[in-house]
């Protein structure tokens, strides 16, 4: 059962666009509330290897210094373990006009092709190749051109890396069927307090009109959706009480609907929620769709619950094809539910018991954490490194509710790697 008070921490998903926007920066950018995270240490290093300063004011404060950047390969090995590396192909081609980089890499949970990527960077003026693993784009005359671009489907990154590329380029650039997330909307405010013109973000149409350079400043990234939904599925998963501060409650509305039809109670502050665990958890239907409907980033999670409520639940998800890897290690826990393409069935009210897992992506892996929270007995972890890419000192966090995790070396694991341990 957990208890207490947990400051939610800046947006992954903002911040992973937000440093290689940066890039296109003439000036130091000072940021704010940045995520301790792998994934963003990852990006700063790339950073750094093509040329930034890269200065850290204290734990969630950098100030990134692009001004003397030159153009050079961006690093092979870092880039393509990141699945936030594309975003460098419209930060690099609005700044320097030529850009090659790896196929993104990240967590695995079916195919996410990067067309409307290409699509976008094309109708702006680039000449984009892929081949050996490695995109190859480059602009005649070295600056992209202003256009109107039609997603074929809602794409965020799609979304936020064109609006990267087109901040710059000559004349207006109208992006329509755009992605509608608040991180989206972040990196628009990002560009904007750096000299940019970004009109629309957070609505279907984006208007850019291009800017000769951008300047610096200082901006501050807006708290995580996704970690504060975490804590919340947690808190109600185990029957807890925990007050999530520092976030913004409208960011939210989608999770806290579906955790009070759950029966868990869910109360707004002006940046701050307050959930209390039901007794008794009711069944849920799911579908995953774009913001503002209910985030695939917060479905494992989600499925983690329904495993404890009564009565069977379906999800259904809407984003990806293979995101319910996670579902055979809840079964190894005891859950009951199976898969059928992309809809799972849930059979609530299961008795969990601590077992051996694996955490297969992201989010997966804090859906294990929070059926081990559930659980009778230890539960092991593995692949904890995919948790680090998105979750900030969430060990301690958790600690600091009242759970009973912690970190195991590789030296005391028999697995050869580190894992997270709960009781």
């Amino acid at each position: 059962m957990l208890r207490g008070e947990v400051e939610i921490s800046g947006a992954k998903n903002a911040a992973v666009a937000i440093i290689p926007a940066a890039l296109m920066v003439d000036g130091v950018c000072r940021i704010e509330n940045m995520p301790q995270i792998s994934d963003t240490d990852m990006l700063l290093t790339i950073l750094s290897e093509l040329g930034a300063k890269v200065n850290y004011i204290n734990h969630s404060t950098i100030e990134i210094d692009c001004s003397k950047v030159r153009y050079q390969d961006a690093p092979y090995d870092l880039m393509r373990k990141i699945r936030a590396s594309y975003y460098l192909i419209g930060a690099m081609l609005g700044r320097f006009g030529s850009a090659k980089t790896t196929m993104p890499g990240g967590c695995n949970f079916g195919v996410r092709p990067i067309d409307q990527h290409i699509k976008g960077m094309t109708a702006l003026g680039a000449n984009v190749e892929v081949k050996n693993g490695f995109v190859y784009a480059d602009v005649a005359g070295g600056r992209l051109h202003g256009t109107r671009i039609y997603l074929d489907k809602v794409s965020v990154g799609a979304t936020m890396n064109i609006l990267i590329a087109a901040v710059m380029a000559q004349g207006r650039t109208i992006i329509e069927n755009a992605a509608r997330e608040p991180h989206i909307v972040d990196l628009a405010n990002f560009l904007n307090s750096m000299g940019a013109d970004v009109r629309g973000a957070g609505t279907d149409t984006i208007k850019i009109n291009g800017v000769e350079k951008l300047h610096g400043g200082t901006y501050a990234i807006i708290p995580d959706q996704i970690e504060a939904g975490t804590y919340m599925v947690a808190a109600a998963a185990t029957g807890g009480e925990v007050l999530v501060k520092n976030v913004i409650p409208r960011h939210l509305e989608c999770i806290s609907a579906k955790l009070r039809e759950t029966g868990t109670i869910v109360q707004e502050y002006e940046d701050s929620i307050l959930v209390k665990g039901a007794s008794t958890l009711r069944k849920v239907n799911i579908k995953t769709l774009p913001y503002p409907g209910f985030p695939t980033d917060m479905q494992p999670q989600m499925g983690a619950l329904l495993c404890l409520a009564e009565g069977t639940s379906v999800i259904t998800e809407g984003i990806y094809d293979n995101r319910f890897k996670y579902v055979s290690e809840l079964r190894k826990m005891g859950a009951e539910a199976h898969v059928d393409g992309r809809v799972a069935v849930i059979e609530g009210g299961a008795k969990l018991s601590g077992a051996p897992v694996q955490a297969c992506d992201l989010r997966a892996g804090a859906a294990m954490v929070i059926a081990g929270l559930c659980a009778n007995g230890v539960t092991e972890i593995e692949d904890i490194h995919y948790i680090e890419r998105g979750y900030e000192n969430f060990v301690d966090k958790l600690r600091s509710l009242g759970a009973d995790i912690r970190l195991v070396s590789f030296e005391d694991s028999c697995s050869g790697a580190e894992i997270l341990s709960i009781s």
